[in-house]
């Protein structure tokens, strides 16, 4: 039908009773992936989301490297051997010395329905499937639609497999010594209703538009997505996700489609300045939004079309810093700001490098313009605003070289995650500590996003959207600091 919201309505109803479906004579019927998975002493499977993920990339791997073929997969019981540098191998590899290739975690995407041409992605960045691997053979559709953790060694996935919908088994086994004779079969038997305090891990639900140069903020602990483009136009829609329910819902629009701009919240009301419309000349309007009324409003114009700025708020005020002119990509020093009581934009002390497509955010009284770039050369320098003596410093430059990453405050620590580096998209996160004056490198993103919104929301940070240097996405996921990860997938309360 080529309805991807109905998909996504289906899919979301997966979710949510995957046991009460698996119970149905119909899903016993599916073609079933059945594996054993064979642990290291003291290791331990990881959460279902981030197992199947592994799964997903072995069975990419054994169907586009070793030419095996699905059906074969499914023909008989596969031994694989989880380890505890979190490699997943076939368990054929078991006693032979000779290295393996880091297995890294990849993010198997949903494709919307209305895409002819469905493709397993990689992330090149990390290591996975290389794109002259991918086109060995026809490019379908691969997929997580809901997992289930049944006990604490077994495991059961809904998913799609080289657009064929399957059902994945999983059987963790301690020790190499105990093999049990078979691996468990999936029965109505093993269909138990889960107790109360279970929970289930699920795909966070995707915003209703893909989006890419984007604006993102928090707002009374809830994620705000606005405009952006994809490959047909800029948007006006914004959308807003609650966290603890796990849904997005629709805000009035803005007036004006704009994309690569930034977002800022000041005095409790939305600002977006500058952009581009991606029509004609980039624009110099901006607009407010009352959460209380749900509208947008006018604000003074920039004295100048201004795109791909960085833009924040401090001490009551709006500031607007670097960005692209209007006839190309030069880059800009120009840093204004603007005070909402009198309506009037003024010019700040400029930067000490030209740069467009910085991330640009606030921590302790400071303002901190990351990367960017000057023209095309990709940078990874970064300065810091004093707004009591009006100048820009540098400090300590990032690891690595990306413009349009996505900055995100949390525990007084600047994050920086995504980008562009001159060459393709990013998943590296990195981390700034203002009083070591240092970058470390952090947990990577499950994708690459260029030119997504990061945010801290709550106790975790969130990365929305962006594009992965094939696609423009509608996907979110989630750091957690405590564990350094980033995941796809949030923990929800199963219904008895």
């Amino acid at each position: 039908m080529g309805d991807w919201r109905l998909l996504s309505k289906i899919d979301g109803y997966i979710q949510e009773h995957l046991l009460e479906i698996s119970e149905h004579e119909d899903f016993l019927k599916l073609p079933r992936l059945k594996l054993e998975i064979l642990l290291e002493e003291n290791v331990s499977l990881p959460s279902n989301g981030k197992m199947y993920t592994k799964v997903i990339n072995w069975v990419q791997r054994s169907i586009w490297e070793n030419g095996e073929s699905l059906e074969a997969l499914m023909n008989e019981v596969q031994t694989l051997y989880y380890s505890a540098d979190h490699k997943l191998l076939d368990g054929s590899l078991l006693g032979e010395q000779e290295e393996t290739e880091e297995d890294h975690i990849q993010l198997i995407k949903k494709k919307s329905p209305r895409e002819n041409n469905h493709k397993a992605l990689s992330n090149s960045s990390s290591g996975s499937l290389s794109p002259s691997t991918l086109t060995r053979g026809p490019k379908h559709e691969w997929k997580i639609i809901a997992s289930e953790k049944k006990t604490s060694k077994t495991y059961l996935c809904l998913a799609v497999l080289n657009s064929t919908l399957c059902v994945i088994f999983l059987h963790g086994r301690n020790s190499p010594l105990n093999s049990p004779s078979s691996t468990p079969r999936l029965t109505k038997s093993l269909s138990l209703e889960m107790q109360p305090e279970d929970s289930i891990e699920k795909v966070m639900s995707p915003m209703h538009y893909a989006r890419s140069g984007l604006g993102t903020v928090e707002l009374t602990g809830k994620l705000i997505v606005a405009g952006g483009y994809n490959r047909e136009e800029c948007l006006r829609t914004v959308e807003c996700y609650n966290p603890e329910t796990d849904t997005w819902t629709f805000m009035s629009p803005m007036k004006t489609p704009r994309a690569r701009f930034q977002m800022a919240v000041l005095m409790d009301q939305l600002y977006v300045v500058g952009g581009s419309n991606g029509h004609s000349d980039d624009l110099s309007c901006g607009e407010k939004y009352d959460p209380k009324s749900d509208i947008w409003t006018p604000v003074p114009e920039l004295r100048s079309n201004r795109c791909n700025a960085g833009v924040c708020s401090l001490n009551g005020k709006l500031y607007i810093v670097g960005g692209s002119d209007p006839y190309g990509q030069k880059g800009l020093k120009n840093c204004d700001v603007f005070d909402p009581l009198i309506r009037t934009w003024e010019s700040c002390s400029p930067l000490n490098i030209r740069r467009h497509q910085p991330a640009v955010c606030v921590l302790d009284n400071y303002i901190y313009i990351i990367g960017g770039a000057e023209s095309w050369n990709c940078l990874n320098s970064v300065e810091r605003y004093d707004p009591e003596n009006d100048t820009w410093t540098q400090v300590a430059p990032m690891n690595v070289a990306r413009r349009g990453a996505g900055v995100a405050v949390y525990n007084g620590k600047l994050f920086a995650g995504g980008g562009f580096d001159g060459t393709r998209a990013l998943c590296c996160v990195e981390s700034y500590d203002p009083i070591r004056n240092e970058w470390k490198m952090m947990g990577s993103m499950t994708s690459s996003r260029s030119n997504a919104g990061l945010i801290s929301v709550g106790n975790y940070i969130f990365a929305a959207g962006g594009f992965d240097g094939n696609e423009f996405l509608n996907t979110i996921e989630m750091y957690n600091p405590q564990t350094d990860e980033w995941s796809p997938y949030i923990k929800m309360c199963s219904r008895s």
